[in-house]
């Protein structure tokens, strides 16, 4: 599949995700086993100190992960597991997640994730997080 057509892709599967698109999540980049989402910060996002809401930043972080897994394995996924630190605020206007599968099996793909937050063009990590994607189970 072609670069932009898998893109596209992954870009219908986000629209099918109806969580995404009530927090306004836009898939910018996607290659096999790498993804880079973005979501426009709101005043909806934050919390009561004016930066990013750490689940906000977690759903981020997470859909990232799985869509770094479920492109590395191919095939459905669900997130088994993952762990986020908050190394700082998430204060800007937009967050980046940036996800890449880090070890791939048949059945599950171990994947890392950075977010940052953008101010004024600069980014500033806020978080990492890693976590376990595994193949859906065809019940």
């Amino acid at each position: 599949m072609n670069p932009e057509a898998f893109l596209a892709m992954g870009r219908d599967i986000l629209a099918q995700q109806p969580f995404s698109v009530l927090l306004g999540a836009e898939l910018a980049a996607l290659a096999p086993g790498q993804v880079e989402l973005h979501l426009a910060l709101k005043a909806e996002h934050l919390q009561q100190h004016g930066f990013a809401h750490g689940g906000v930043v977690s759903y981020l972080a997470d859909n990232a992960l799985t869509y770094a897994g479920g492109t590395a394995m191919q095939v459905p996924v669900v997130t088994s597991e993952f762990k986020i630190n908050y190394v700082r605020p998430a204060v800007g206007e937009r967050l980046i997640a940036r996800a890449e599968a880090q070890a791939v099996s048949k059945t599950q793909a171990v994947c890392r994730c950075e977010v940052f937050a953008v101010k004024d063009g600069a980014e500033k990590l806020c978080a990492l997080a890693q976590g376990t994607i595994v193949k859906l189970a065809q019940d």
